[in-house]
């Protein structure tokens, strides 16, 4: 049962691989019948070869130079216009090849930006571009070369069969004997290193991802001094990576050595038993009419043939180690093509517009695992307009709670309304674009710092840019920069400071002008003084929208309208920050904790 499954699976992952050929359809035909022009003039030089043989061989001291010259003119010919073909064959490949690698690209990285949040919490970013960059470029050759090349081989096959039992159908008895064998030897050597293949294409995307993830905090290594435990980690992986490439390509390697034996062996039969036939027609003991008469001519053509016909047989055993590799890498990629997308909009759904800012969460109980509750039956109303402050110990759920605002993830039970309606019956895209965020974690891409302030509105003018900057109070240090303006950022802005990161997305904020706005912990990577500056612009950002603040720093949250203090995914305290601070509970302690710190 397992094997037909498996059988099955293989025979579905060539179907879908060879539907990415089909649509290049002009391409495929082309490269198509260039190879199969080119392979059949090739197949003509034996039988050219014999012709010209079998003139020089008439008789003793006689020979035909005419048939000789024409039949040689005709080999060179041949072959040169299979050379030709060939090569224009390879160049086609080649462009083909690029094409898949676009179009398979293209569909992975669009996919990847329709799955929902809970996946890239679940994935290494470094395994996820393994499958973009090593796992696409692995299944386009063998979409571009080794399929076409198990076509000629094909082709070859079956028309140096056709020659060799025009010539000697008695000697056709050999490969009777060894293809067999050669076959289940393949067979077997397969079924053992696709999973082999499989492993190494996995442990190659977990070296990936270790590394970038190591780089990426390499500042933090640095300082804690960790450099010597994260390059033994490191080499722990490299090796294991090249162990699972070792086992791999080992294995797989030693399929088409042992075939390429195999079907010398049979050549080296057929050459000794043709070589008898040959000694008994020339002395007479076997008449012209017998099936196992040969000439000279016709047992060169006959070796030449058998080697053209154990020759795909030996280039098929090597693709088929490169399929299994294509096979492995072609899983990781569906793996990701077949991840479910987030989910679709009610079709019903309607576009949030008009925005007035009233949030409602009711009864909200939710968990990243469905038997542990992040969230355990929040309810809070939150007026248009105000400003609503989120504090708590790490893991309390703040950051959870935005996820659901924004519809990351949905709520297991209760609802989130926006304006009365539950946010369900609204496009996620509309609901998102009602929000404008600015993350601790900064994001800059590379461009101008232009483009980084008008991510969210496009279509802004220099002047609003610009406007957004000042209130932000980053204007001054962008007209230090060389190009103002139009200062590239590259690495997300390596070469500019964190606190300059944040007042960067901060002007982003400004500019996008939503009407409501979500802030965790956006001002963390800014000095005390900027951020007294920062703050006064963002209470007139503030005025008139929901606004919803994360924030450890308590002082900055003073003047909110509403302050929510969550304790393992509840809200064990609320109101302003001068009630609060009369009652005397965690938020007085934790608020004077600060406070005395700062002291």
């Amino acid at each position: 049962m397992t094997k037909k499954t498996s059988l099955k699976g293989k025979k579905a992952a060539l179907l879908r691989l060879g539907s990415y050929l089909f649509r290049h359809k002009l391409y495929v035909i082309t490269a198509f019948a260039l190879m199969l022009a080119s392979n059949l003039l090739a197949l003509l030089g034996p039988s050219l070869s014999a012709k010209a043989i079998n003139a020089i061989n008439l008789g003793v001291g006689k020979v035909d130079m005419d048939t000789v010259t024409k039949n040689v003119i005709l080999m060179v010919i041949v072959y040169a216009a299979s050379a030709l073909m060939s090569f224009l064959l390879a160049a086609l490949l080649v462009k083909l090849g690029q094409k898949i690698t676009y179009t398979l690209r293209k569909e992975v990285f669009d996919h990847l930006l329709t799955l929902p949040a809970g996946y890239f919490d679940t994935h290494q970013t470094g395994d996820i571009v393994s499958h973009i960059s090593y796992d696409i470029d692995t299944v386009n050759a063998s979409l571009s070369h080794d399929l076409l090349q198990i076509c000629a081989s094909v082709v070859t096959v079956a028309g140096s069969l056709g020659y060799m039992l025009s010539i000697s159908p008695v000697l056709i008895g050999v490969f009777a004997v060894t293809v067999p064998i050669s076959i289940l030897f393949t067979r077997y050597k397969t079924k053992r290193t696709r999973p082999l293949f499989k492993r190494r294409s996995a442990k190659l995307g977990e070296l990936n991802g270790y590394a970038e993830e190591m780089l990426s905090g390499q500042r933090t290594i640095r300082i804690y001094g960790r450099e010597k435990d994260v390059c033994n980690r490191f080499d722990d992986r490299n090796a294991q990576s090249c162990d699972a490439y070792y086992e791999a390509d080992y294995h797989g390697a030693i399929i088409g050595p042992g075939v390429n034996f195999i079907n010398n062996l049979s050549v080296s039969l057929v050459t000794l038993i043709g070589g008898i036939f040959f000694m008994l027609s020339l002395t007479g003991a076997l008449p012209a009419t017998s099936i196992m008469f040969l000439n000279l001519g016709d047992l060169s053509a006959f070796v030449q043939y058998s080697r053209k016909f154990a020759g795909p047989i030996n280039e098929f055993a090597n693709i088929l180690a490169d399929l299994q590799s294509a096979l492995a890498a072609a899983d990781r990629i569906f793996g990701i093509l077949d991840t479910s997308p987030e989910a679709e909009d009610d079709e019903n759904a309607i576009i949030l517009d008009n925005v007035k800012g009233d949030v409602e969460i009711k009864n909200v109980t939710f968990g990243y695992d469905a038997d542990k509750a992040v969230i355990k039956d929040m309810s809070v109303k939150v007026p248009a307009g105000s400003v609503t402050a989120i504090v708590g110990p790490t893991g309390a759920g703040k950051t959870t709670l935005i996820n659901l605002l924004m519809r990351f993830y949905d709520v297991n039970e209760g609802s989130i309304a926006v304006d009365g309606k539950d946010i369900r019956l609204y496009t996620r895209d509309s609901l998102r674009k009602a929000y404008t965020m600015v993350l601790q974690e900064t994001w800059l891409f590379g461009g101008t710092i232009a483009e980084n302030i008008a991510y969210g509105k496009e279509d802004a003018t220099r002047e609003q840019i610009e406007h957004a900057a000042k209130q932000a109070h980053i204007d001054g240090f962008i007209n230090t920069l060389p190009d103002g303006y139009d200062t590239v950022i590259t690495d997300n802005g390596v070469s500019i400071s964190k606190g300059q990161k944040q007042l960067i997305t901060i002007a982003r904020a400004f500019l996008a002008d939503a009407p409501m706005l979500i802030l965790d912990e956006a001002t963390s990577n800014v000095d005390s003084r900027t951020e007294k500056n920062i703050q006064s612009a963002m209470r007139s950002l503030m005025e008139g929208r929901t606004c919803f603040v994360i924030a450890h720093r308590l002082s900055t949250i003073k003047e909110a309208d509403n302050i929510l203090v969550m304790r393992d995914g509840r809200i064990t305290e609320q109101g302003t920050h001068d009630s609060l601070m009369e009652q005397g509970g965690f938020y007085a302690s934790l608020y004077n904790s600060q406070f005395d710190t700062a002291e």
